[in-house]
C-alpha cells in the first residue's frame, strides 16, 4: 500500500510539473513590442474614405496654341539669310530672315517716281504760289497745283505704307526686306533656310513663335476609358526626361470627336511651365484621378503584406496586443488600399516595419 500510495504522488508531481512547463512556454511566447521597436515603427488609422479611381493615358506635350504666332511671308521671293535656328530665344522685333524680292523692288521703284513726282509737283506749287502773288497766275491755277502737290504726297506715302507693312526700309534699296518677330519667345518651327524660294501661292508660315510659359498635354482617351475621363477630373504627368518629378493639373478640355487614325479622344491639360522644363513634342504618362461617390474603408497602401497570396495587416491596440489580421482588398489606387472586410474604421495599424511584427507575431502562433 506504501509503494501504491509513493507512486500516486510521483504521478502528480510530473503532472503538475508538465503543466508548469506548458504554462510558462505559453507565458514565454506571447509577443510584447519592445521600447526600441516602438521607436521603429509608425502607426496609422483605419479611415472611411472617398473611392478614387485612376485610369492611365499616354499622351504628348505640345504648344499651347493661345500663345503661339505663326509668321509667314509678306511677299514672293528668295531668302537670302536666316538668322536664328530652331530653339532660340528671340524679342520682339528682332530680325529672323532677309527676303530678296521682286514685289519689294517694285515697291521701292514706286516710291523713287512717287518721290520724283512729289518734288515736281512741289516745284509747280511754288512757282505758281509765287506768280499768284504778282498776279500773273489766276487763284484757279494755283489751287490746282496744291491739289497735284497733295495727290503727289499721298501716292508718296501710299507707297510707304505698303513698304512698312512689308518689312522694307530705307537701306533696303536692292529689293530686300526684313522679317522680324512680333513678340518674345522661342523658335518651335523653321521651315526656311538660306535659298528657299518663297512663292505667293504657297500660304506656308515660315516660323512657328511660342512663349513656352505654359503648355498642353493632349492624352490619347480610348473607348473602354471615355467614362472615366472628364473634364474638371485631376491628372499627374511624368515625362521620361524626369521620371521622379510629377506635374500636376486639371483636363480643362475633351473633345467630342474621335481621331479617325488612333480611334481615340482627347484630353488637354495645361501645364505651368515656368521652369522651362517641358518641350513640346515630348511624350508623357497621364494619371487621371476622381472620385466614384462610394466609401469604403481605407488603408495605407505602406500596411500591407502580402503572403502565399493573401493580403495582412497588423492591428496595433498596445504594445504587448497586437495582432495579424487577414484582410479583403477592393482595389490600390497609389497610396491608398480599399478594404472590404477583417478590419473596422478607427483601428490603428503598423505602417513600417510591420514585416518584423508580423513575422514574430506568426511564429508565436504556431509555437
Amino acid at each position: 500500500m506504501k509503494q501504491y500510495t509513493i507512486i500516486f504522488f510521483i504521478t502528480l508531481t510530473l503532472i503538475y510539473s508538465c503543466g508548469r512547463k506548458e504554462e510558462a512556454k505559453t507565458e514565454n511566447t506571447h509577443f510584447v513590442l519592445s521600447d526600441t521597436m516602438m521607436h521603429m515603427i509608425q502607426i496609422d488609422t483605419v479611415r472611411n474614405c472617398n473611392v478614387d479611381d485612376q485610369v492611365s493615358l499616354s499622351g504628348q506635350v505640345t504648344s499651347n496654341e493661345n500663345n503661339v504666332v505663326k509668321i509667314f511671308p509678306r511677299s514672293s521671293g528668295q531668302v537670302v539669310e536666316t538668322k536664328v535656328s530652331l530653339g532660340d530665344k528671340v524679342t520682339k522685333g528682332q530680325a529672323l530672315a532677309i527676303i530678296r524680292s521682286a514685289d519689294i523692288a517694285g515697291n521701292y521703284s514706286d516710291l523713287n517716281s512717287a518721290e520724283a513726282d512729289l518734288a515736281i509737283s512741289k516745284r509747280a506749287m511754288e512757282n505758281t504760289e509765287s506768280l499768284y502773288k504778282s498776279g500773273i497766275a489766276s487763284e484757279r491755277e494755283y489751287g490746282e497745283a496744291k491739289l497735284n502737290y497733295q495727290k503727289a504726297l499721298a501716292a508718296k506715302n501710299k507707297v510707304e505704307v505698303a513698304l512698312h507693312i512689308n518689312g522694307g526700309n530705307n537701306s533696303s534699296s536692292g529689293g530686300q526686306y526684313t522679317i522680324t518677330s512680333p513678340t518674345s519667345g522661342y523658335i518651335i518651327e523653321k521651315k526656311v533656310n538660306s535659298g528657299s524660294y518663297i512663292r505667293s501661292d504657297m500660304g506656308d508660315n515660315l516660323f512657328t513663335i511660342s512663349d513656352l510659359k505654359n503648355v498642353w498635354v493632349y492624352a490619347n482617351v480610348y473607348e473602354a476609358d471615355i467614362p472615366r475621363v472628364k473634364e474638371g477630373y485631376s491628372a499627374k504627368v511624368t515625362i521620361l526626361a524626369y521620371p521622379d518629378k510629377v506635374f500636376e493639373g486639371k483636363i480643362d478640355k475633351v473633345s467630342e470627336v474621335l481621331d479617325p487614325q488612333s480611334k481615340a479622344l482627347r484630353a488637354r491639360i495645361t501645364l505651368d511651365n515656368s521652369n522651362m522644363l517641358l518641350k513640346p513634342d515630348m511624350f508623357a504618362k497621364v494619371i487621371v484621378g476622381n472620385r466614384e461617390g462610394v466609401n469604403a474603408l481605407c488603408i495605407p497602401t505602406s500596411a500591407l503584406i502580402s503572403q502565399d497570396g493573401k493580403n495582412y495587416v497588423v492591428v496595433y491596440n498596445s504594445k504587448d496586443d497586437l495582432k495579424a489580421v487577414e484582410i479583403g482588398i477592393i482595389k490600390t489606387v497609389g497610396d491608398k488600399t480599399y478594404v472590404n472586410n477583417g478590419i473596422q474604421n478607427g483601428q490603428r495599424l503598423v505602417i513600417k516595419n510591420q514585416l518584423l511584427i508580423f513575422n514574430q507575431l506568426i511564429s508565436s502562433d504556431t509555437k
